[in-house]
């Protein structure tokens, strides 16, 4: 037999410090991803390039974040998490570097690339956590580095601006990227290596086809959602879309079912527990996308309509409460999940933020009114998918962990991604020919129908509530 085998390996239980090195990073790199949303005029003064082009420096590290993650996650399951994790810290570092040297618009693209593999690094400290912690302390593990990562895009958005105008807009590249730097050492130095769940080479082999077929689908729907939303496409040209987008669903799909080693389970996927998950995911995050796009928008707003001219530095102060709201709730997330179970965080969640975003949709007249619901949706919408992440960590079997919170987390970034352009496509429908600004009542129903789009998890949760009980 060409099986190879590995004799067992004692686990070593991390301590305070691991998990720290670990927030950490997360926190670094939560300040790296959120740098560019404040920046983009800046960047596109800076560089000459129109907001189209602007946008997409944004807009490159989600699309490469969301087909990195699975493929980050299933690398980890195989060759365990540490090892992986220090490589794409790796290519993190060099992406943050190269856009801190950028001379164009071209070569910051590039950086961004790079960075977006970031976002596995989420599903890889899962990893870490939940195979060296048991499964309660894991959840709560979970919960603070999701909550240093949320809070690391407060930081970003908050120094973004300050850096930019005393040091150079290259500065708030590098300036994360040491620190992402310094923690991945730190990482190395402090984490226990992880070994690979299984040895068998002829069963261990890595499904590329599959890793294709999944990036392939991924980035179809990530910058289809962006172009269908945004580029005004005639009709063949968004059914063309749907069908590449299907085509490479179906084909991955076809391709899993037959692999002796697939990327992802499909019968780890059709869990109760995993797409139960990932279907309120997708509901909480494409509400909480709008609210997201909305807010800032409004605040935005001359102060001579409805909305109180803010300006960039406004914005961000209006936001912080909402920003601190969602770091917590990312901590609280880990600590409910354990203590009620993740399908009553999601309820209690949604009926603070539905109530929240329809009573909006007439109540906007002051600051605090959308401050006050900015805080109320980011700590509900936190609670909850952090609750669903940490539920799904410790309802699949150790081998899948990665895959699982990876397919999670790219859910969550799809979700945010839809519902951004949904609250796009509703001002835009909405905004005045001749001013080209959005009216009230655009505001009002984009409120509204997040509110109801996030009431949704409340039929999701009744339907797989009466599924397990039969």
């Amino acid at each position: 037999m060409s099986e190879a085998v590995v004799s067992p390996v004692r686990i070593v239980r991390i301590g305070r410090p691991s998990i720290g090195a670990l927030g950490v990073l997360a926190l670094a790199l939560g300040t790296l991803q959120s740098v560019v949303e404040p920046a983009l005029p800046l960047l596109q003064r800076e560089l000459g390039v129109s907001p189209a082009e602007g946008a997409l420096v944004a807009n490159t590290l989600l699309i490469t974040g969301a087909v990195v993650a699975p493929v980050a996650g299933k690398l980890g399951d195989r060759y365990g998490g540490k090892r992986v994790l220090v490589r794409l810290m790796a290519v993190v570092a060099a992406g943050g570097l190269l856009a801190s040297l950028a001379p164009n618009l071209p070569v910051l693209l590039l950086g961004q690339v790079l960075q977006g593999v970031m976002v596995g690094a989420l599903p890889l400290s899962f990893i870490l956590v939940r195979k060296h912690l048991p499964a309660g302390e894991s959840q709560v593990a979970i919960g603070v580095v999701v909550a240093l990562f949320t809070g690391g895009g407060m930081v970003g958005t908050l120094t973004a601006g300050p850096i930019a105008e005393n040091l150079s807009w290259h500065g708030m590249f590098a300036l994360p990227t040491i620190a992402i730097i310094a923690a991945t050492w730190a990482v190395t130095r402090l984490m226990p290596h992880d070994p690979p769940v299984r040895s068998d080479a002829r069963v261990d082999r890595i499904d590329w086809l599959g890793v294709v077929l999944l990036s392939g689908t991924l980035l179809a729907l990530m910058l289809g959602l962006v172009t269908v939303t945004s580029a005004g496409l005639p009709p063949l040209a968004v059914g063309a879309v749907a069908v590449v987008v299907a085509a490479l669903a179906t084909g991955w799909v076809a391709v899993e079912r037959r692999a002796a080693s697939p990327m992802v389970d499909l019968r780890m996927l059709a869990r109760p527990a995993m797409w139960h998950a990932c279907v309120l995911t997708l509901v909480i995050t494409v509400s909480s996308g709008m609210v997201l796009f909305l807010l800032p928008q409004m605040f935005a707003i001359s102060a001579d309509g409805y909305g109180f001219g803010g300006s960039t530095t406004d914005i961000g102060l209006f936001l912080l409460p909402g920003a601190i709201a969602g770091a917590v709730s990312d901590s609280v997330g880990g600590f409910a999940a354990r203590r009620f179970g993740p399908r009553a965080v999601v309820v209690v969640g949604t009926v603070v933020t539905a109530a929240t975003l329809i009573a909006l949709a007439s109540l906007h007249t002051a600051a605090w009114q959308l401050v006050l619901a900015k805080v109320l949706t980011a700590f509900a919408a936190g609670v909850g998918t952090t609750a669903l992440l940490a539920g799904a960590a410790t309802a699949v079997e150790t081998k899948d962990i990665g895959i699982a919170t990876s397919l999670l987390v790219v859910t969550r970034v799809i979700g945010i991604a839809l519902g951004v352009q949904i609250g796009g496509a509703i001002l835009a429908a909405g905004s005045d020919p001749v001013t080209g600004l959005p009216a009230e009542s655009a505001f009002a129903t984009g409120f509204a129908l997040a509110g109801l789009v996030a009431a949704l998890s409340l039929l999701v949760v009744r339907i797989t509530r009466k599924e397990a009980q039969a």
